[in-house]
């Protein structure tokens, strides 16, 4: 049973709703140790000064901002922590805004939101107040000492709430060199433009979470159920695709759309993305054999069948 990771109230205007905030996501990457080659004995990182080598403890350690090369202005924890945000208990929420107004790059952390005990009517109404009138809070909260920008929104009864970017956070495009290239004939023609809207509309379907997965994660930890197993991994290279040129867009427009109008479809013309195959070890740039030593090297551990049948 997950833990709440904080807890607080919202304020609404004279409303205050006590509220704990959980995790809404799983991390599931894949997390390496770094060992030394010849024994397998696990490598550690060390704090140490650049002027003769020696090795820092933690309270030797300031802060530096670097305004020039090699010149800091130093500034110690007190320093920092006289800084930090007032720490309060309340998510404050400044306005109400229609999702569709909210560029998703401005999306950081999704969060769940439950009712603290007692709150659970305040709590409800509003959910559905909000569900209704599908408006989304903007709100300010402080978390393990950091100020927050947030977006609450409800579904099925549900209060979310995802940590925001502040506006000069998001990188404009109009401020990356070369974004778009500089090609002069660029722009496509009439016909290449119905073209990949057909493609786009032969290929659309309702979003299903679930037909979505991992599958480098899944092949990654059947490799090394493989190799904990003792079986030898051999190299092999990997078919990456081939930009199109501009002369051949719409043949390879008109090649895609044929292939989908030719491949098996979903029920109700929708494409069946369920029971997709997993990626082939060659993808990951592997393939397998019995090793002749019949056994995996001791610092190997084998990866728990469940895990690699839970990712699949």
């Amino acid at each position: 049973m997950a833990r709440s990771l904080w807890t607080g109230s919202i304020s609404f205007g004279l409303l205050n709703v006590p509220v704990k905030l959980y995790s809404a996501v799983s991390n599931q990457s894949i997390s390496f140790r770094e060992l030394r080659r010849s024994d397998g004995s696990r490598v550690r990182h060390k704090r140490v000064a650049e002027n003769d080598g020696a090795e820092i403890g933690y309270d030797d350690i300031v802060k530096g901002y670097e305004i020039a090369p090699e010149q800091y202005v130093v500034i110690d924890r007190a320093e920092l922590s006289a800084l930090d945000p007032k720490k309060t208990k309340t998510i404050e929420i400044e306005d109400f805004v229609d999702l569709d107004q909210i560029d998703p790059i401005y999306f950081n952390h999704p969060y769940y939101l439950g009712p603290d005990k007692g709150a659970e009517r305040a709590y409800g109404l509003l959910a559905q107040a909000m569900g209704e009138q599908r408006k989304v809070a903007i709100a300010r909260f402080v978390m393990r000492n950091k100020e927050s920008l947030a977006a609450i929104r409800a579904a099925d009864g549900v209060l979310t709430l995802a940590t925001m970017r502040f506006a000069d956070e998001v990188v404009a495009p109009a401020g990356l060199d070369g974004l778009l290239g500089e090609a002069v004939d660029a722009k496509p023609k009439l016909k290449e433009i119905a073209m990949a809207k057909a493609l786009i509309d032969s290929l659309s379907a309702d979003f299903d979470p679930t037909a979505y997965r991992d599958e480098y994660r899944a092949a990654l930890l059947e490799m090394i159920e493989q190799k904990a197993r003792g079986e030898e991994i051999l190299s092999a290279e990997a078919d990456l695709p081939k930009p199109t040129q501009a002369p051949d867009l719409m043949a390879a427009l008109e090649q895609s759309l044929a292939a989908v109008k030719a491949s098996d479809l979903g029920g109700g013309g929708r494409r069946s993305t369920a029971g997709k195959p997993p990626m082939p070890a060659a993808k990951l740039g592997a393939a397998t054999k019995p090793t002749a030593r019949g056994a995996a090297k001791p610092t190997a551990k084998a990866a728990p069948k469940s895990r690699a049948a839970a990712a699949k």
